[in-house]
């Protein structure tokens, strides 16, 4: 079975093919990657090769440079393309926090500038795979996560398939603080991608996490208790993934971002220049330098936020587990032939999963997997505190798609006025002026004056 990795040359790629050597029910004997640098490709193969060597039988790996020919005979397609490469993702977080917002990848004005050039590629990519390889299943890493797999379901329908580790992580984490096994339990979670509420786990057909949220002890033992803060968590009653964070303490994170030393993006920009440069030095070296960088970068994540709530370090344990490419692996082997049917959360059409939200939006909930495809759980409807923000983001991320596909400047402005952590019409404006300012590929897809 043929795997093809789109953006592999992308640095977390040897994340994937790592857990594919560590054995998965899906046989996978080929995998291919796709990149737009060669350059990266070629320093990525080095990582691989060397990753499978003392293994018997690994998959075969292919570089490749054409998409069609990348996409033939694929019988599962991950994506997880950088549009404008982590230089544009600086541009993101920069124009933002120069504003006095939010300078994130992915939610507030960073999240829709990186969707609004993303869009146009993906749906273009969709396209080539709908020619190409029409059967094949597309699981999409890209970000923003929900964003774009909305956008491809125009192209692929249920075809495409959205995830994230983010929810994952916090189920293992509240499991863990109460003694029990992950495996084990089943999550009421409910809402979009990177913003999500944790409702309850049920154990042994009782729901604990009332629990959880009764023992301070417990509850400091989870990331987000101490991000959020334990009081805070319980007056929600339910555990919100760790992205709330920008909106609940959108004060303090924008202080912790814009007075670091350097964004996310720079601190990976970067690091990467510095990981590629050396295996086209010494390809020799490729494998450890990209775990000395993977350890760096791991450790690094939402550190100001971090530090800013005092909520120490990441937990080894959080370090260690898989990642994206432990839910990714997780659902290609559940779709498979054979594969074992199994729930997982997913961002997928919502049809009538979540009261309150359009049936095509893409949502983030538990979903049942089997090799007949995907489907979402019923989920009990969210309180108005949680629904409102809910839908207004989702209402930015569609105008987002819009005008994308329209090229409309007018619609990219609603959509950052739209977004609750942007605090005026104006502000919109300046913001998509800056932004096409700074990457001349949106001043090129947004070209009509607002």
């Amino acid at each position: 079975m043929r795997l093809t990795i789109l953006g592999g040359g992308g640095f977390r790629v040897p994340l994937v093919y790592g857990a594919l050597l560590r054995g998965t029910s899906a046989p996978v004997d080929e995998v291919v990657l796709y990149d737009v640098s060669a350059e990266r490709l070629t320093a990525v193969g080095h990582v691989l090769e060397q990753l499978a060597a003392g293994h018997r039988t690994p998959p075969r790996v292919r570089v490749i440079t054409d998409l069609d020919d990348a996409l033939r005979d694929a019988a599962f397609v991950f994506s997880a393309i950088r549009v404008g490469g982590l230089r544009g993702r600086t541009a993101d977080e920069r124009v933002a926090l120069e504003c006095g917002l939010l300078g994130q990848e992915t939610v507030g004005p960073g999240g829709i500038a990186y969707g609004l050039r993303t869009v146009p590629v993906a749906l273009r990519i969709a396209v080539r795979i709908a020619a190409v390889a029409p059967r094949a299943w597309v699981i999409n890493f890209t970000n923003p996560a929900g964003m774009i797999t909305e956008a491809m379901r125009r192209v692929l329908g249920d075809r495409v398939i959205g995830i994230c580790d983010s929810p994952v992580a916090l189920i293992r984490r509240a499991a863990h603080a109460l003694g029990l096994d992950p495996t084990q339990v089943a999550p009421d979670y409910v809402g979009l991608n990177h913003l999500g509420w944790l409702r309850g786990l049920t154990h042994d057909g009782r729901d604990v996490l009332p629990d959880l949220l009764a023992d301070e002890a417990a509850l400091k033992r989870v990331e987000e208790a101490r991000l959020f803060g334990p009081g805070w968590v319980r007056s929600l009653g339910a555990l919100p993934n760790e992205y709330l964070y920008y909106y609940d303490f959108t004060r303090e994170a924008v202080a912790a971002i814009g007075g670091a030393a350097e964004t996310r993006g720079e601190a990976l920009l970067r690091q990467q220049e510095r990981f590629y440069a050396t295996v086209r030095r010494d390809p020799a070296r490729a494998l450890e330098e990209w775990r000395r960088t993977r350890r760096e970068r791991d450790a690094s994540y939402m550190a100001e936020t971090r530090d800013n709530a005092r909520a120490g370090e990441r937990d080894s344990a959080d370090l260690e587990a898989d990642g994206y490419e432990g839910v990714a692996l997780s659902l290609m082997t559940a779709l498979a032939p054979g594969g074992a049917p199994t729930t997982m959360i997913l961002n997928v059409r919502n049809g009538s999963a979540v009261p309150g939200l359009p049936p095509d939006s893409v949502v983030e909930v538990p979903c049942v997997v089997n090799a007949g495809g995907v489907r979402p759980l019923a989920t009990r409807p969210l309180p108005g505190r949680f629904l409102g923000l809910t839908q207004q983001v989702k209402a930015a991320e569609e105008l987002t798609i819009e005008a994308a596909v329209t090229g409309s400047a007018d619609l990219a402005v609603h959509a950052f006025a739209t977004h609750p952590l942007v605090d005026s019409v104006s502000t919109a404006r300046h913001l998509l002026d800056n932004y096409r300012t700074r990457l001349p590929a949106l001043a090129a897809l947004l070209p009509t004056r607002h």
